[in-house]
């Protein structure tokens, strides 16, 4: 495409912008006075950066279409090559390891909260990986696990008075026994389908936990849910904050040595074979159905044990913190970082929700500003912040 016609298409969109925007940048009635303002400036600096965008939006596209000619390994993510690299990889997990201890003891209290956050859906999105980025399956449901883990520990501790410590792995259990549940009736599904079936179950979840006010009680939630306890120990929130934060950092810790040995494993190449080819996956005698619900299971277990987490950290909960919207945040977290990537799921749950938190001075743009970004990279990044590559093996004569 000649530089003219670049020109060209970029003035009509500027064009087509101002006569789209018009009636709202543009015309302005004054109800006091029922006068109306003509507000022309604004139709010109609407036009200038549409094509000022327009122009940069299509030499961005065209530099993307230059390098996308290159060989695919010459285009690997520098963070990938970097975390690769053994000279580099010892010392930033080293100063990584020493700036998570020191994190709730130089930053506020505020900013342990939302780290705290972070790791909760750093843990999400890991166990949606297992789910989407290695097996294939695509679940817009996953939120309802999540539901699982917070309402088991929140019921078991009103009733019974079962402690965190022993609601986190039964939040675990009964989350991958939801997934187990769900993983049944969708066992012929695959692609739209399967997104459609799994979305329902999550809506299932939320409407059971509002309606059935014996059981859940209902939209009111249930409050005073006790935060982790030390050996018995009184401990006060600032405390208690930091405690928590070292209890999800040991599980997000925990969550990648497993996620890393099961993607290794002889069940991790069953996924990944599934993914690849369904069919090819079956002939080579590989249990369809079994693999499936392993995927599932496995998945909703770190979902569980999040809720578990998740409601000790907020000590309230009820069906509006679960809704479809937090599905969606954690299915983004996988896309963006990239899917079957460890490295680049931790990345895309750190900038979707430490993000938007830190655009809070942007006021009304916030939002905004998160949306583009999100734009922008699944435009110039479809693989992800961090793609995911696959091992190869070479021998030697």
């Amino acid at each position: 495409m000649t530089a003219k016609n670049e020109l060209t298409k970029s003035l009509m969109a500027s064009i087509w912008f101002m006569f789209l925007t018009f009636p709202i940048m543009v015309i302005r009635v004054n109800t006091v006075t029922d006068t109306i303002e003509w507000r022309w400036q604004n139709m010109f600096a609407v036009g200038f950066g549409a094509f000022f965008l327009s122009m940069l939006w299509r030499y961005l596209i065209r530099k993307k279409e230059m390098s996308g000619k290159k060989d695919s390994q010459s285009r690997k993510s520098p963070i990938y090559q970097v975390i690769r690299d053994q000279k580099f990889a010892l010392p930033g997990l080293a100063a990584i390891a020493v700036f998570t201890i020191l994190f709730p003891h130089i930053f506020s209290m505020y900013q342990t909260n939302i780290m705290i956050s972070a790791l909760i859906y750093v843990m999400l999105g890991l166990g949606l990986n297992i789910v989407i980025g290695l097996a294939g399956l695509l679940d817009l449901g996953y939120v309802a696990f999540f539901a699982v883990g917070a309402y088991s520990y929140a019921l078991l501790n009103l009733h019974y008075g079962i402690t965190f410590w022993i609601a986190l792995p039964l939040g675990g259990l009964l989350g991958a026994v939801a997934g187990i549940i769900l993983g049944y009736p969708v066992l012929r599904l695959r692609g739209d389908y399967l997104a459609i079936v799994t979305l329902g179950f999550g809506e299932i979840i939320r409407l059971v936990m509002e309606n059935w006010n014996e059981f859940s009680f209902g939209p009111s939630g249930i409050a005073n849910i006790p935060k982790p306890g030390f050996f018995g120990m009184e401990l006060s929130l600032h405390a208690t904050t930091i405690y928590i934060f070292y209890t999800i950092v040991a599980l997000v810790i925990f969550t990648i040595f497993v996620i890393n040995r099961l993607e290794n494993s002889r069940i991790g190449r069953a996924w990944i074979a599934l993914k690849d080819d369904e069919i090819a996956c079956q002939a080579m005698g590989i249990d369809k159905a079994r693999t499936k619900l392993r995927a599932f299971a496995l998945g909703a277990t770190w979902a569980g044990m999040g809720g578990v987490v998740f409601a000790a950290k907020t000590t309230f909960i009820n069906p509006a913190s679960f809704t479809i919207w937090e599905s969606v945040i954690i299915l983004c977290t996988v896309v963006l970082g990239g899917m079957g990537s460890i490295p680049g799921v931790i990345c895309g749950a750190m900038l979707l929700i430490l993000l938007p938190e830190y655009l809070r001075d942007f006021g009304e743009f916030r939002m905004i500003t998160f949306g583009s970004v999100l734009v922008l990279m699944m435009v110039f990044r479809p693989g992800g912040m961090i793609e995911n590559v696959r091992k190869t093996y070479q021998f030697k004569k």
